[in-house]
C-alpha cells in the first residue's frame, strides 16, 4: 500500500461560495483531503485514481483497508467510464440518481480508480449525490471523489462540519461546510450486478420506493466475513460508551434517547416526538453525538424501539451496529 502524504497541521473550514468550492477542488486535485458535506452524511473525499489520496482516507480515518470505498459522481457519463451499467443499474439511475442511492456494479476495463478503492473486488460502488456543493466539487473536479464518512473508522458518521472537525481535525487538508446533512443516514447500497436488486446496506433510500418505482422484489443481502460494500462492518457507528436497544424505559444512569409521544426520560433527545422516520433519520446521528457527549467514555445510552418499516430499517442497522459487542 502506497504512503498516505503526510498530514496537515491544521485543517482549513471552508466557505460554502464559490470560492470554498474553488479551494475544496485545487486541494483534492494536488492529492489533499476534503470533506465534502452530501445530502446523507459528510464525505472525506479524495481523488479516486490517486493511489497516495486514497491511502490517505485510510490512514485519517484509520480504516480496515479490506473495506471498500463509494465512487462519488458528477453525473452517469463519468459513471459508465469507471464501470459496466447492466439494465437493472440504468433504470435505478434513472430513477434515483442524484440521491440517496448506491450501485455495486462491475468494474469497467482500464476504470481510472485506484485499486485500494476497491479493495482487490472486482465491481465498485458508485453514487451520484444531489447536495449542490457536492456537485459543485464533483463538477470542477471532473473526475471520481473516493469519499467514505468524515469520521474516524466505526465512530458515529458527522452530519455537519463540526462533527467532522472533532473527529478529523488536524487530519485532513479541509471541511467545506455545508451546514447539517438533510437526509442524515448514509446511502442504500445495491448490488446491481445482476437482473434483481439486493441490499447490501440499509439507508436513505427506503427500499419500499424502489420497490414501487421499479416494480420489482429487492433481496436481502448477508454479511461475509469481509465487506463487499461500505458499512457492513458489525461494529459502526458506535458511541464511546454501551448502547441498549428497544428499550421502554431508561434504567437509572442512563442518557435517553425517545421516539414518538408520551416517552419517559429527557424529552429533549427525541428522534421525533411526532414518531416521523424521516424526521428520525435526519436526527440519529446528531443526538447520538450528544447522547455521546452527555454519557462519556464509560457511559450508557438507551434508545427507544423504532418501527422496522420504511427508513426504520436504516436506522434500526445503525442502531444495532452502535451496540453490537466490541472484541
Amino acid at each position: 500500500m502506497p504512503a498516505p502524504p503526510a498530514p496537515p497541521s491544521t485543517t482549513q473550514l471552508l466557505r460554502p461560495d464559490a470560492d470554498g468550492v474553488a479551494r475544496a477542488v485545487a486541494l483534492l486535485r494536488a492529492g489533499a483531503l476534503v470533506a465534502i458535506p452530501t445530502e446523507t452524511v459528510y464525505g472525506l473525499a479524495g481523488d479516486a485514481a490517486n493511489d497516495r489520496a486514497v491511502a490517505g482516507i485510510f490512514a485519517a480515518k484509520d480504516r480496515p483497508r479490506f473495506n471498500p470505498l463509494i465512487v462519488h459522481l458528477a453525473d452517469l457519463a463519468q459513471a459508465r467510464q469507471i464501470a459496466r451499467l447492466t439494465p437493472l443499474a440504468e433504470a435505478l439511475a434513472k430513477a434515483f440518481w442524484p440521491g440517496p442511492m448506491t450501485l455495486v456494479l462491475p468494474l469497467g476495463p482500464g476504470a481510472r480508480v485506484s485499486p485500494l478503492v476497491t479493495s482487490g473486488l472486482d465491481t465498485v460502488a458508485l453514487r451520484l449525490p444531489a447536495h449542490p456543493l457536492a456537485r459543485a466539487v464533483l463538477t470542477g473536479f471532473g473526475g471520481g471523489l473516493a469519499a467514505p464518512s468524515a469520521n474516524p473508522s466505526g465512530r458515529i458518521s458527522p452530519v455537519s462540519a463540526a462533527h467532522v472537525m472533532a473527529g478529523l481535525g488536524g487530519r485532513i487538508a479541509a471541511v467545506l461546510d455545508g451546514g447539517d446533512c438533510a437526509v442524515g443516514l448514509e446511502s442504500t447500497i445495491l448490488d446491481a450486478t445482476g437482473d434483481a436488486p439486493i441490499l447490501l446496506r440499509a439507508g436513505g433510500l427506503a427500499v419500499e420506493a424502489i420497490e414501487d418505482r421499479l416494480g420489482v422484489k429487492v433481496k436481502t443481502g448477508t454479511d461475509g466475513p469481509h465487506p463487499t460494500a461500505p458499512g457492513q462492518l458489525a461494529v459502526h457507528y458506535a458511541p464511546r460508551g454501551t448502547v441498549r436497544l428497544d428499550a421502554t424505559t431508561p434504567e437509572p444512569g442512563e442518557v435517553w434517547i425517545g421516539f414518538g409521544p408520551d416517552h419517559p426520560g429527557d424529552a429533549a433527545l427525541n428522534l421525533s416526538p411526532a414518531a416521523d422516520l424521516t424526521e428520525a433519520a435526519a436526527r440519529l446521528f446528531h443526538l447520538l453525538h450528544e447522547a455521546d457527549r452527555r454519557a462519556g467514555p464509560s457511559g450508557r445510552i438507551a434508545v427507544a424501539p423504532i418501527p422496522e418499516t420504511g427508513l426504520g430499517r436504516a436506522i434500526n442497522d445503525r442502531l444495532r451496529r452502535a451496540a453490537a459487542p466490541r472484541g
